[in-house]
């Protein structure tokens, strides 16, 4: 088999369920026989692979299939549905929030999907195809499918959404400015989960609307529960998204409140001991004439008086209120 295909497998007839060769893969996707093709986007044979064993399909849904950005939509071409969908990426090294998408082209005789990087759902699919437990039809994969890339998200947002109410304890019970990193990492976690799921639910709505003719009654409907699902895991992101924004103003709030504090501590010193700065550098000059020079009281003296000076200063301050 050719380093571009992962895996292939006929869904329906005497092969269902079984791994097939390069040969067969493609005799079976020219057949009545339901066949499924994964390959490796990033192979440099795959473009090459599609354009001479899928010479059949509609140009578009070719280029669709080959190009470099994708984003999630589902479009109708003739009886077939060309679809990209977006999961949770798992891979080791890789964050969450970096999804990994997946493309694919499904009519009643074939489907072609393709993946830049590993997706658990694909994985998932093809392990239940091999126990005799995986779809059947064109519109049971692409259920399927759907429901296996979403299903990753739920829990994220639910971690992002338990986490947010911890720092919300957090910057109001003992605000710290370290928490301005973490509440600006998650921030941007949600912004690109976001990103990539609120299109993802237009993608969905517009494979119901799709009317093709692979779906069936009881597809649709499995279909706009797994859209509803991840329309209520959007306005989630959405709900936390504004909840960090506030927290974010609240820490900035109370570390702005902190150091106008300090400041103003610092201020009320300087304005204390700015006269008796002066006071001191005046009579520690060295000119002759100077008051009490040859006195051997005039440093206590001067000392009491400085004393006086700062008592008068807090009983003025204080009397102001401003401490």
């Amino acid at each position: 088999m050719t380093g571009c295909i992962r895996f292939s497998f006929a869904l329906d007839g005497p092969e269902a369920g079984r791994d097939l060769t390069e040969p067969r893969a493609v005799e079976v996707l020219r057949e009545a026989t339901l066949g499924w093709v994964h390959l490796d986007a990033d192979h440099p044979d795959s473009p090459d692979w599609i354009a001479r064993n899928l010479s059949y399909l509609d140009p578009a849904a070719r280029e669709a299939l080959t190009m470099t950005a994708t984003r999630a939509r589902a479009t109708r071409i003739g009886d077939g549905v060309l679809v990209i969908l977006r999961g949770v990426n798992t891979n080791e090294g890789r964050d969450p929030e970096d999804m990994v998408s997946v493309r694919v082209w499904a009519d009643a005789q074939r489907i072609v999907t393709l993946s830049r990087q590993k997706v658990r759902a694909i994985g998932e699919i093809a392990a239940a195809i091999r126990e005799g437990r995986g779809p059947s039809d064109a519109g049971g994969f692409l259920v399927a499918l759907a429901r296996h890339l979403n299903a990753g998200l739920e829990p994220l947002v639910a971690a992002l959404d338990t986490e947010t109410d911890a720092l919300e304890l957090e910057v109001i019970g003992n605000p710290d400015r370290a928490m301005r990193q973490r509440i600006v990492a998650m921030r941007l976690q949600v912004i690109e989960l976001y990103r990539h799921s609120a299109p993802q639910v237009a993608a969905l709505r517009d494979l119901e609307a799709s009317g093709v003719p692979i779906l069936s009654e009881a597809d649709l409907r499995h279909v706009s529960e797994i859209r509803q699902s991840l329309t209520r895991q959007t306005e989630n992101l959405v709900e936390v998204r504004e909840s960090l924004a506030v927290l974010r103003e609240e820490l900035s709030s109370h570390v702005s409140d902190r150091l106008n504090r300090h400041m103003y501590v610092l201020s009320i010193l300087s304005a204390v001991f700015l006269p008796l700065g002066f006071l001191t550098g005046l009579f520690g000059i060295n000119l002759a004439g100077m008051p009490g020079a040859d006195d051997p009281f005039a440093f206590w003296v001067f000392t009491g008086l400085l004393g006086v000076v700062f008592a008068l200063q807090v009983l003025v301050v204080r009397w102001m209120r401003w401490m």
